[in-house]
């Protein structure tokens, strides 16, 4: 909306404004309405899990509706942009009415509601792309059949969400690798030349996380929930789609990867398979490394970053 205000020749500056504008409103409505938040209950099972009770959570409500607000205010609109960010609120409002919920929504009900909102954004994708898969470091380009891709479309959407939502549980942990993991598929973007409307949108959505980890940085204020986590997950997977080359979500995204979905995996095998994996390693990983090897919450943000962003160089010189 307000990009149509600013004259034509001056995009820059819109887009100067609002990048200013999501960081700042993320900021100022958490410091208005953070204490509004339901409280946590802390965490029976989690390294440290007592530690966060009493905080105010599902703060994703305010830093994902900042990014609504931002996207649809200067990005211009087109109706693709216009359902991503639709199930972006979905996906956020699921996981905060889990997180204002006395009694926690069961697995099965969320994971349901999140194979309807994959199906959806593959439903989308595939009216608004073709089905074309770029191997982006090697090269290689091949059309893959709708129905396929809608299938892998799912399963990808499905581990973004859920592995990013496992891997909250650290003080800051989830915001910043997934903050690395936008970044290095907008950096890919511009080696594409795929910069435009949705490249900038993904800016906008790393700046409100900025805005968040203000004051969710170790000691935290307030913590994100499900409602930021989920929405977290559903927009990587939704941005490595529009690069055309999905494949890459597995190393630009591995530390969120490893971290929440080992645990997921371990469960899996262990209730439908009776296979037990893994005995000697706590999940989320986060929680191993605090308890077994000492790391304190700083080292674990620190290390782990640090893993994701070698990882992203690296994945960035292969493209190029």
């Amino acid at each position: 909306m307000i990009h149509r205000l600013i004259p034509e020749g001056y995009a820059s500056l819109a887009a100067f404004v609002g990048i200013l504008f999501a960081l700042l409103a993320t900021i100022v409505a958490i410091s208005r309405l953070g204490a509004y938040l339901p409280k946590d209950a802390g965490r029976d099972f989690a390294h440290d899990g007592k530690l966060s009770a009493g905080k105010p959570r599902g703060a994703g409500i305010i830093f994902v509706l900042a990014f609504v607000v931002a996207a649809v205010l200067f990005v211009p609109f087109s109706m693709e942009n216009g359902i991503y960010l639709v199930l972006v609120i979905i996906c956020m409002m699921t996981g905060f009415l889990d997180d204002a919920s006395k009694s926690p929504w069961g697995e099965y009900k969320k994971g349901f509601l999140d194979l309807c909102v994959a199906a959806l954004v593959a439903i989308t994708f595939l009216h608004y792309n073709s089905s074309v898969v770029e191997l982006a470091m090697f090269g290689v380009k091949f059309t893959m059949p709708p129905v396929v891709f809608a299938l892998l479309t799912v399963v990808l959407v499905w581990t973004s969400v859920n592995v990013t939502n496992c891997s909250d549980g650290v003080d800051g942990l989830s915001g910043t690798l997934t903050i690395i993991t936008l970044m290095s598929i907008y950096v890919i973007d511009q080696m594409k030349a795929l910069a435009g409307d949705f490249s900038f949108m993904i800016l906008l959505f790393a700046v409100c996380i900025l805005g968040y980890l203000w004051y969710n940085a170790t000691p935290s204020r307030l913590l994100m929930g499900d409602a930021g986590s989920r929405a977290m997950g559903l927009f990587i997977s939704i941005s490595i789609l529009k690069t055309g080359c999905p494949f890459l979500y597995i190393p630009v995204a591995l530390v969120l990867i490893l971290d929440g979905g080992l645990g997921l995996l371990k469960v899996a095998l262990l209730r439908f398979l009776k296979i037990h994996i893994l005995t000697h390693v706590r999940t989320p990983l986060h929680d191993h490394v605090r308890k077994v090897w000492d790391w304190s919450n700083t080292q674990t943000v620190f290390r782990f970053a640090i893993i994701q962003i070698i990882l992203a160089v690296a994945v960035i010189y292969a493209v190029k």
